[in-house]
């Protein structure tokens, strides 16, 4: 069985406030609540300039936390907000979704990242290191507003790590827990999209053709993860992510070859639709390749995460990912690759699976 969820989505290069006040118009709101970091500030006054604004809100913190969460809904409930427009990456439309989960106010979402989040039902909170996922209809935006104009002035080394992150939900949609053959379908266009976009974005940040490329990848990728749900990969982040406080594209962009490597020999069929998509002769060869053309983030100890870390995630990850992980899990062969992740290891299939550590010769994937 496969459920598309319900949501309008317009591409409008250019046209974002234009776009905005219609799906405003649409809800019939009066009194919005934009949602926008400090480093968005602008961009999000110039896009929300023709609608009916309540208040602005702009305490928009990594993998929100519970306290930043509650002041939000509070805020929003002051001011009576009758709808939510969120102007960000990840972070600002889980904010905006955190809010939504207890107050069911409408979101329309514009997003200046390949984050992923604005066409998923899945909410998630931090507290106490922990961080807690799930899934709601009521959190899913109502609205998506891409326009590639408001992403040529990411960042290159972000850019990079957070369409990495959308490939992520490609790959675990291929085998996660609910998958179906037309979340398969979605996941490898959103691989083709990725690998197309990504090196045009990476050798030009302003590249329209190469951020629209990779925005339709991004959204592809994430409609098919939130219908084949969180596997391996996800569970191994979001725990990671919670307990180190680690960046979230970059965590993601870090562990996405180890778990495929992991997990593709498992899984033949996917594999070979995941290789087509990437045109190279294996899925690992084509994620390798597309790593190395982008120079992309390579050991989680680069971001702050300890080495003794490892062994204390072992179990919580061990708890969270889902029976049907096409290569068994073990306490062995997790320890190495969450090892090997985070040196910087070279994945490779046989070691991973055996619970051996990778070939310590560093390759072009290596530090």
């Amino acid at each position: 069985m496969h459920e598309s969820l319900p949501q309008r989505v317009r591409f409008a290069t250019g046209e974002a406030a234009a776009a905005v006040a219609a799906e405003i118009d649409e809800l019939g709101a009066r009194r919005a609540m934009v949602i926008a970091s400090a480093r968005e500030a602008e961009a999000a006054a110039r896009i929300t300039s023709g609608i009916p604004v309540a208040l602005r809100h702009d305490e928009v913190v990594m993998h929100v936390p519970v306290d930043v969460a509650e002041r939000a809904r509070e805020q929003a409930a002051e001011a009576g907000a009758d709808a939510i427009v969120c102007v960000g990456g990840g972070s600002t439309t889980g904010l905006a979704k955190a809010i939504a989960l207890t107050t069911g106010l409408p979101i329309v979402a514009v997003p200046t990242t390949y984050a992923g989040s604005e066409a998923t039902n899945v909410w998630g909170l931090t507290e106490g290191g922990t961080k807690r996922t799930g899934v709601d209809p009521r959190v899913l935006p109502r609205s998506v507003v891409y326009d590639a104009s408001l992403l040529a002035t990411l960042p290159g080394e972000l850019a990079v790590a957070s369409g990495l992150n959308a490939l992520a939900h490609c790959v675990d949609a291929m085998w996660g827990p609910r998958v179906d053959p037309i979340d398969q379908v979605f996941a490898v266009e959103g691989i083709r999209g990725l690998a197309a976009g990504l090196p045009l974005v990476a050798a030009a940040a302003e590249s329209v053709e190469g951020i629209e490329k990779t925005l339709y990848g991004a959204y592809l990728a994430a409609v098919s993860f939130t219908s084949a749900g969180s596997g391996m990969h996800h569970k191994i982040c979001h725990v990671l992510g919670g307990m180190f406080n680690l960046p979230h594209a970059q965590t993601h962009a870090v562990v996405l070859p180890h778990v495929l490597a992991f997990n593709a020999p498992s899984a033949p069929e996917a594999e070979a639709r995941m290789a087509s998509a990437f045109g190279a002769p294996t899925a690992v060869d084509g994620l390798a390749g597309l790593r190395t053309a982008l120079s992309s983030p390579k050991a989680l100890a680069d971001y702050g995460m300890p080495e003794g870390g490892i062994a204390e995630a072992v179990g919580p990850i061990l708890a969270a990912i889902p029976d049907n992980n096409p290569t068994p899990v073990t306490e062995e062969n997790l320890t190495a690759l969450l090892t090997a992740a985070w040196s910087g290891e070279h994945p490779t299939t046989s070691s991973l699976r055996s619970g051996r550590r990778g070939d310590p010769e560093k390759s072009e994937e290596s530090r």
